[in-house]
Parts: C-alpha cells; sequence; structure tokens
C-alpha cells in the first residue's frame, strides 16, 4: 500500500539566509528660505518699531497721532532712538544663540525679526534650530548666550535713557502708557534720578521703553520651561528635573498673573500649558557640562530676578 505524499511544513535551510532590514526613515531637512524672507521681516519691524518710537516720543496713543504718523511717514524717524535700540537687543540677542550653533556645528537659520502692534512695535526675534543639540554642553551654551548677550546690550542703554529721562510736574495725559517696573529698573531711577516729590512722574525716554522691552524678553526666555532659553539651560543641568520644574513654573507663572494683574504672565503660561513641557533629548547625554557653567548658571538666575516684570503695562 502505499504511503500518502507527506506535505513538508518546513523547507531545509539552503545556504545562509538574512531577513531583509526594515526601512529607515530619513528626515530630510526643509529647504532654507532665502535670505530675502529675513530681510523683508527685519525692514517690516523696523517700520513698526519707529512708528512705536514716534508714539512713545511724541508720549500721544490718541487717534488724531494716529493719522497725523499715517499721514506724514516722516515723522517716524523720531522714533529712530527707539526702534535702534529695540532692534539692537533683540539682534544681539539671537545672534548670540546663532553664533554658538555656529561654534557647535550646529545648523541654525538667521533670526527672523516679527512685526508687532504699535505697543511696542514687535513680537520680538527667533532663530530656528534645524539639527540636534550634540551634547548638554552644547545645549547650555546655545541656551543662555542669548540672554547674556541681550542683557549685556540692554543694560548701557537703560542707563543711557534713564539718564535722559525727565521730571514732570503734573500726571501723565490721557492715553498714555505706564510700564511697570522690575527691580533692575528700579536700582537704575534710584541712582540717576533725584527723588520724586509728590505730584511728580517720570516721563521715561523712549530708549527705556526699548530696554524694558528687551528686559521683558529676558525675563520670559530664562524661564525655565519647555524649549526656552531657561528650559534648555535646566535640561543641561538635570533632565530628570526638566519636566516637573517646567510644570511648576507653568503653575507659578498663570497664578502669579492673577496675583500681579500680569496678563502677559498668564498668556505666556497658558501657552506653554498647551505646546507642552518636553525637551528633546541630546545626542549625547553623558558629558556633563562642568562646574563653570554651573556659576554662569548661577549669574543667569540673578539676571532673571533683576528683569522679573510681574505686572503687563496699562493705559492711564
Amino acid at each position: 500500500m502505499e504511503s500518502e505524499p507527506r506535505v513538508l511544513d518546513h523547507y531545509p535551510p539552503v545556504g545562509r539566509w538574512t531577513p531583509p532590514a526594515p526601512p529607515i526613515a530619513v528626515r530630510v531637512p526643509r529647504p532654507r528660505l532665502p535670505v530675502w524672507v529675513n530681510l523683508l521681516f527685519f525692514l517690516m519691524t523696523v517700520a513698526t518699531t519707529l512708528v512705536t518710537g514716534a508714539f512713545l516720543t511724541l508720549g500721544d496713543y490718541s487717534w488724531k497721532t494716529f493719522w497725523d504718523l499715517a499721514l506724514t511717514p516722516t515723522l517716524w524717524l523720531i522714533g529712530l532712538p527707539y526702534s535702534a535700540s529695540l532692534i539692537l537687543i533683540l539682534g544681539a540677542h539671537e545672534m548670540g544663540h546663532y553664533v554658538m550653533c555656529r561654534a557647535y556645528g550646529i545648523d541654525a537659520t538667521l533670526p527672523f525679526f516679527i512685526p508687532g502692534p504699535p505697543l511696542i512695535g514687535t513680537f520680538g526675534a527667533v532663530i530656528r534650530i534645524r539639527a540636534p543639540f550634540t551634547d548638554r554642553r552644547a545645549l547650555f551654551d546655545i541656551g543662555v548666550a542669548g540672554p547674556l548677550a541681550g542683557f549685556a546690550v540692554a543694560l548701557p542703554i537703560l542707563v543711557y535713557g534713564v539718564s535722559r529721562s525727565t521730571i514732570l510736574h503734573h500726571l501723565p495725559r490721557q492715553l498714555d502708557f505706564e510700564f511697570p517696573s522690575c527691580l533692575l529698573l528700579d536700582l537704575a531711577l534710584r541712582h540717576l534720578i533725584r527723588d520724586l516729590r509728590p505730584g511728580e512722574v517720570i516721563n521715561l525716554h523712549p530708549t527705556v521703553v526699548a530696554a524694558w522691552v528687551g528686559l521683558l524678553a529676558t525675563f520670559l526666555n530664562l524661564l525655565p520651561i519647555g524649549q526656552l532659553d531657561g528650559g534648555h539651560m535646566l535640561y543641561a543641568l538635570s533632565s530628570r528635573a526638566h519636566r516637573p520644574v517646567s510644570l511648576a513654573v507653568i503653575v507659578g507663572l498663570i497664578a502669579s498673573g492673577f496675583l500681579f494683574a500680569g496678563y502677559h504672565l498668564i498668556v505666556f503660561g497658558v501657552l506653554w500649558a498647551a505646546l507642552g513641557p518636553r525637551h528633546p533629548p541630546v545626542l549625547d547625554e553623558s558629558r556633563s557640562i562642568g562646574i563653570g557653567r554651573v556659576l554662569v548658571a548661577l549669574l543667569a538666575l540673578v539676571i532673571f530676578v533683576l528683569c522679573f516684570i510681574p505686572q503687563s503695562p496699562r493705559l492711564v
């Protein structure tokens, strides 16, 4: 009786067989924007900050002043001290990041200036880092370079502006802005301007307002949250502490905004609550940052305290 043919459930190996490797996802970087885009946004920011500086110099935010400036662009030139000062501060901040990126061989774009409404004339400036951070030292140095460079430029501008400010013997006119102080501005006013008498107010020179905006940008960027400059520094110091500290600062920021009527704190806190505290890892987590960078972090903490602005500008 013939047996039924057997069906092999496997085949004998013939030679050596290696399964195919899974496909590798290659990240293709987005093409760079042409330099004329950076130049266009820069010129737009120059225009908006010139208008803002003109408003500050004239000391009047009424509709009449608005139409005068709209119909007479040559009046914008009186806003040049404010515009030049603010662009120097913001430019120094972003170039600090850019230069350090170049030093570590990390791909980054040139700064993009962002125009804004005539309250301050800009939403700041940014660079886009297009490659991962190589190690913790690179992350720390790139993060701290911007605030230190911006602060170094803002400090002499603040001293110059305070020395050029004047005393008014009457209350500010209607539709004028009151800019809340910070510890550094208080120290400058106390040492460079005599004590005020009852009924006197300080008419700030426009360059003081430019320095104030720069100090506000420095304070906000030094917040140890997410991928802000302070967040980069915190992650370089301790990647484990980054997430819990970021969450705690976000909650504290929103609470402080309600406590001090600091609407900018609330907006910034809600924004980062939506974006989340995540920080991408660096390529080499093992390399320590060294004691010198810890001391620089303490210096950045002192600058953060000096620049803390709890309240928002308001019309008086």
